[in-house]
């Protein structure tokens, strides 16, 4: 499995911008198809974003599509999630997760998973 680390979170007012990255170590990062899910308060876990080994596949939730970007850089083995105008009901603890399924943006298709930054979205 591929080990991973959340940074880059933290506070931030309603309609900033803020970017999360994660770093990847243990198996070929190019391997691994990576995602961005999110957990807010009280709230199940959800999808936010999710990339392809190549980076040639993207794919949003409709919540974040067009103020949030996702990419990677396998060469340092970091995966990157750009949220702008960020709203108060972006607030949630972001998790980065790696799997091996093609087209993945669901819980069950990824396989490793870091602990998580917290994002807090002030007004």
């Amino acid at each position: 499995q591929v080990q991973l680390v959340e940074s880059g979170g933290g506070l931030v007012q309603a309609g900033g911008s803020l970017r999360v990255s994660c770093a990847a170590s243990g198996r070929t990062f190019s391997n691994y198809n990576m995602g961005w899910f999110r957990q807010a308060p009280g709230k199940e876990r959800e999808f936010v974003a999710a990339i392809s080994w190549s980076g040639g596949w993207k794919y949003y939730a409709d919540s974040v599509k067009g103020r949030f970007t996702i990419s990677r850089d396998n060469v340092k083995n970091m995966v990157y999630l750009q949220m702008n105008s960020l709203k108060l009901e972006d607030t949630a603890v972001y998790y980065c997760a790696a799997g091996m399924h093609s087209y993945a943006h669901t819980e069950a298709e990824f396989g490793s998973w870091g602990q998580g930054t917290q994002v807090t979205v002030s007004s």
